[in-house]
């Protein structure tokens, strides 16, 4: 290991030493999409809360159905219509039936319900012509769940099933680790928005746009701005602006050694940003900073310019503190990572851990294979569209053999299918 590099390893302890759960909130259940819950969700009722009809059918009781078929049909009068919504407590007479609907409350006294679809559908008096078993077509009270019983646990993402959850126990406001609020800022001069023509030497804002969306993909909200040019008073002035609104910083492009590294030469100067800026060994992504900015001590990454080195810079290093701010503990399960074989030669540098964008298959003995969708080269932006996994390439290897076991970090589950033979 050159002694002016920085390991992987180090770096992304200094990155999640500057970032903390942030404080939990009660919010609207409206407002928790996305959320990480703060305490344990248990249901305070039983649910269903009270016995309702599985069908729209005719409330019954078992005697009075006893032997009902096509050729011996039964014919009970029907004593009342009960609705959904419906609250007043009702008991069915022996001898009768109810017309319900579905979700309606059962009378006290009904063993069964009988679809619509087994009757003549009568509204006055009915014609029955199959004969139910107990409790068919009943939801029992509790059938779901039980009052007490822990529904969901404190660290859970909310995605919409859960939030539906919460809305059936009756909560209106959750206590959840609100979502980190994350300003993306894309510099240089040669950087154009999408949809503006390219004049010579420009290129249009692909660090912008990607990060904003990992920024997203990880549960924060983003707020991406303009690209700012290689001015030092204009990106001083941006800082400073968007400060008031940001939980995190993210910068890419003007980290590097050259004249115009304008990242580098505002938060490297007195004030009171502390920024620290390293050489890290690692391909693509050597160039990196962290540290904190303004008197509150917001957090910031800034990463190289290079759109697979922005990129792989964000998985490596801002993905797993942006979880530690949303209450995520341990290994990142959206990232996992599996061994996998090598399905082509390729080279790496000994002295740096390597990130190759790669594509994975199964072999005909369903192993998981892999192989480089491009070149080494941090501009070779196409290939992240192919890519399925990152082939992470430890320190030591100067070169990779077909057959060789990987490790490899999965940008996306695996396929259903796939999850299955895994």
């Amino acid at each position: 290991m050159s002694e002016d590099l920085t390991t992987v390893a180090a770096h992304r302890r200094a990155c999640l030493d500057l970032v903390r759960p942030l404080p939990p909130l009660d919010v609207a259940l409206r407002d928790a999409l996305g959320c990480v819950l703060a305490e344990d969700v248990v249901s305070p009722r039983p649910l269903p809360t009270f016995d309702n009809s599985a069908m729209d059918g005719y409330a019954v009781r078992l005697r009075d159905v006893e032997g009902a078929g096509e050729d011996t049909p039964v014919d009970l009068p029907v004593v009342t219509d009960i609705a959904a919504g419906r609250t007043e407590e009702l008991r069915l007479p022996g001898g009768a039936t109810a017309r319900i609907m579905t979700g309606a409350p059962v009378p006290a006294g009904t063993e069964a319900v009988v679809p619509v679809e087994w009757t003549d559908r009568g509204v006055k008096q009915v014609s029955i012509r199959r004969t139910p078993s107990a409790g068919q077509h009943i939801r029992r009270a509790g059938e779901d769940v039980e009052a007490g019983t822990l529904v969901l646990e404190a660290g859970t993402r909310l995605e919409p099933r859960h939030v539906g959850v919460l809305a059936a126990l009756g909560r209106a406001r959750v206590r959840v680790r609100p979502r980190p609020r994350v300003v993306v800022v894309s510099t240089g001069t040669e950087v154009v928005e999408p949809g503006t023509a390219l004049a010579r030497g420009q290129l249009h804002d692909a660090n912008g746009y990607l990060l904003t969306a990992a920024v997203e993909e990880v549960g924060a909200l983003a707020y991406r701005v303009g690209v700012v040019s290689d001015d030092a008073r204009e990106l001083a002035s941006v800082l400073d602006d968007q400060l008031v609104r940001a939980d995190v910083v993210v910068t890419s492009g003007g980290v590097s050694e050259g004249a115009y590294d304008t990242v580098k030469e505002v938060l490297s100067g007195p004030g009171q940003h502390a920024v620290v800026f390293d050489r890290i060994a690692m391909q693509p992504g050597m160039p990196q900073g962290c540290g904190t900015l303004g008197e509150h001590a917001v957090p910031v990454f800034t990463l190289p310019g290079n759109p697979v080195s922005s990129f792989v810079s964000f998985e490596v290093f801002v993905r797993p503190a942006l979880r530690r701010m949303l209450g995520a503990e341990g290994p990142d399960p959206d990232r996992p990572r599996v061994r996998a074989l090598a399905g082509a030669r390729w080279t790496s540098p000994p002295a740096k851990e390597q990130y190759v964008r790669a594509a994975w298959t199964r072999d005909e003995e369903g192993r998981l294979v892999v192989e480089p969708v491009s070149g080494h080269g941090s501009h070779l932006v196409t290939g992240l569209a192919r890519a399925t996994c990152l082939v992470v390439v430890p320190v030591g290897t100067s070169v990779v053999e077909p057959g060789d076991e990987v490790e490899c970090m999965l940008l996306g589950p695996l396929p259903v299918e796939e999850q299955w033979n895994a």
